[in-house]
């Protein structure tokens, strides 16, 4: 069994003029994905799909977790 890691990227969702629900997001400079459909659910889960075949492809991004005062 492979070893599993999520990896946390952030998201912009919008609707477009057609009613359309995109969700976009940037996995490391220059290298992101689109996700689209009739619901946010649904642009978000294309969208993971997305994401999921360019980490396959070129790697996870490296992380850093960083927790600051509110």
């Amino acid at each position: 069994m492979a070893d599993s890691r999520t990896v946390t990227v952030p998201v912009v969702v919008e609707r477009d003029e057609d009613g359309v629900w995109c969700a976009h997001a940037q996995l490391r400079p220059g290298l992101g994905a689109h996700g689209e459909g009739d619901t946010e659910e649904a642009a978000l889960e294309d969208l993971r799909e997305a994401l999921t075949g360019l980490i396959e492809e070129f790697g996870a991004p490296r992380e850093l977790s960083i927790t600051v005062a509110a």
